[in-house]
């Protein structure tokens, strides 16, 4: 079963979502995500194994420019987890396809994520589930 997250399971969201972003406390992902379920532009879908919650997906329309695509907005994979032991059964491609549905009625043409240049697990998700490369990029910062 996938639900479409709202204000009443964030809690739930923030305790999957703090196991792919482990630099994140839960309090502040709380917080985070008490935000984003609530935008109109912006989407969770939770995962369930019967009633344990087991992966997650964000995802939002982006109005800016998309590396690769040519429409606005583009569908946008913000975040996937599932967690350890319920991986390999097609479960994070079913919380994708609920994102690319949500971005379809929301009238998108395209749909896009990303991952870090050493993510390899990540990258090798993304082309099995039918994205295409669109371009590597390495990000500088400078202290003034």
């Amino acid at each position: 079963m996938i639900i479409e997250a709202d204000e009443n399971y964030v809690d739930i969201i923030a305790s999957l979502a703090v196991l792919l972003w482990d630099d994140n406390s839960v309090e502040d992902l709380i917080y985070e995500f008490s935000e984003i379920v609530l935008k109109e532009d912006a989407r969770v879908f939770i995962k369930y194994e019967g009633d344990i919650p087991i992966g997650f997906a964000q995802c939002q329309l982006r109005h800016d420019y998309v590396e690769g695509t040519e429409t606005s907005p583009v569908g946008y994979l913000e975040g996937i987890f599932v967690k350890e032991g319920y991986k390999h059964k097609g479960y994070a491609k079913e919380l994708l396809l609920c994102c690319e549905n949500w971005a379809r009625i929301k009238g998108c043409k395209e749909f896009a994520s990303d991952c870090e240049l050493d993510n390899a697990i990540s990258l090798k998700f993304h082309k099995a589930v039918g994205f295409t490369e669109a371009n590597r990029i390495i990000c500088f910062t400078k202290k003034l």
